[in-house]
């Protein structure tokens, strides 16, 4: 299957908050407050990473696990520990945007889609060259040496250098190396049923006998060391001491509630209702799917409105069950405008009913991918209706900024939401 890069890479077209007028300007009375919404933002980011963390421990042991004696039960648990190391994650997501120390960092994490032929065997559909990717098919697991352009590397012995040195080799987004999506694709292998049911079924055999089983196995356990690695190192900023805290506690209070709708704003918009969403929607390509290989999309993008929401209503629900609470962007809006703060709260009640409605159906009755295909018109018709009600949460984050009489701000876009002509091209 020959896939475009394009879905790759992020289109940065500004969508400038419009200068709406607020009911009332934010009294300079509630700067206690701003602070206190700031303070808990930052610990907000501390416990969702501390999470991600806990959660990719557990994969990485499960994975371990497997390796150490292979087999069909070994592989289906691993499997369920990606799933689950993904839940506490997607919401991290919501913080991006507007803190650059997280932004930086997240291609190395959760960079999508890939071009899995760099990594391992692929079918033949698959293809072997693209014009947009000298390394389509270059297969690092099978190959002893790589050369593109005027460099050889010496694949000979598989190191943490070496795979995460190819990361976006030749300058091509594509060239996915490692991050849960590479610890993915080995896990499922390949979705060879297009739109239709079924996700990868690679065998746990691939890791016990036939070429290169144990070079599959060392990959899959240093990708999932460097995921680790990362997540740590993600999880650093937000620990007192780290970057963003520094950096939250060094700006004024105003500022970091800009940061925070930036990064519901931009997720909504240009992120998920954009690139992850319509654009898969566009195409009725299943290449386009976030989670291609395991199918579970649905939870993924489920994940991305919990971080959304807790942002905004300032509540996190731990993965142990208990639930931190702290000041809010919702306290402030609702001192500023309170029919404003109904709004947002009417419109993120709407985008959560719309997504439960994409997880109902991805669990009952047909995967993310399904709803994708052409001619399926109420999969297509769920979709888009969770799409409307990003785009109808976006304006209200608008107006929210407007409303407390921030600097506008400019959010991520997406060719297929800000000039859909340019996909088709």
């Amino acid at each position: 299957m020959q896939r475009r890069s394009l879905a790759a890479g992020l289109f940065l077209a500004p969508l400038v908050a419009p200068l709406l007028p607020g009911r009332a300007a934010l009294a300079q009375g509630t700067a206690p407050d701003q602070r206190a919404v700031r303070r808990f933002y930052a610990d907000l980011g501390q416990a969702m990473f501390e999470d991600s963390v806990t959660a990719a421990k557990a994969l990485h042991q499960a994975v371990t696990d497997f390796l150490a004696a292979p087999s069909e039960a070994g592989l289906a648990a691993a499997r369920r520990a990606w799933i689950a190391a993904r839940e506490p994650y997607m919401p991290t997501e919501a913080l991006r945007f507007g803190n650059p120390e997280m932004d930086e960092r997240e291609g190395r994490v959760n960079a999508w889609p890939l071009d899995e032929g760099l990594i391992d065997y692929v079918d033949a559909r698959y293809g072997t060259e693209s014009d947009e990717n000298p390394l389509y098919a270059a297969n690092i697991i099978a190959s002893r040496s790589l050369k593109f352009g005027d460099e050889t590397r010496d694949l000979s012995t598989l190191t943490p250098a070496l795979i995460e040195g190819l990361h976006e080799a030749a300058g091509v987004e594509a060239n996915v190396t490692i991050g849960y999506h590479a610890i993915e694709f080995l896990l499922w292998g390949q979705d060879l049923n297009g739109t239709g049911p079924g996700a990868g079924d690679r065998k746990f055999t691939d890791y016990t006998s036939g070429d290169n089983a144990d070079r599959r196995g060392q990959y899959l356990k240093i990708v999932c060391d460097l995921l680790l690695r990362d997540l740590q190192d993600m999880l650093d900023q937000w620990l007192p001491g780290g970057a963003v805290r520094k950096r939250l506690a060094a700006g004024a209070p105003a500022q970091v509630l800009t940061v925070m709708l930036t990064g519901i704003g931009s997720l909504s918009y240009g992120e998920l209702a954009g690139e992850r969403m319509k654009l898969g929607l566009m195409l009725h390509d299943p290449e386009e799917e976030h989670d291609c290989f395991s199918d579970n999309t649905h939870a993924s993008h489920r994940g991305n409105i919990r971080g959304m929401v807790a942002v905004w209503r300032g509540e996190y629900r731990r993965l142990d069950g208990s639930t931190i609470r702290g000041a809010s962007l919702r306290n402030l809006v609702d001192r500023t405008d309170r029919r404003l703060r109904e709004e947002m709260d009417a419109r993120f009640a709407a985008t959560e009913a719309a997504f439960d409605a994409i997880v109902q159906r991805a669990t009952t009755k047909e995967a993310y991918d399904q709803m994708l295909a052409e001619g399926n018109k109420e999969g297509n018709a769920t979709l888009q209706a969770g799409i409307d009600a990003l785009l109808a949460q976006t304006r209200t984050i608008e107006r929210v900024v407007a409303a407390m009489k921030l600097p506008a701000i400019s959010l991520e876009g997406s060719d297929s939401l800000d000039d859909p002509g340019k996909v088709f091209k």
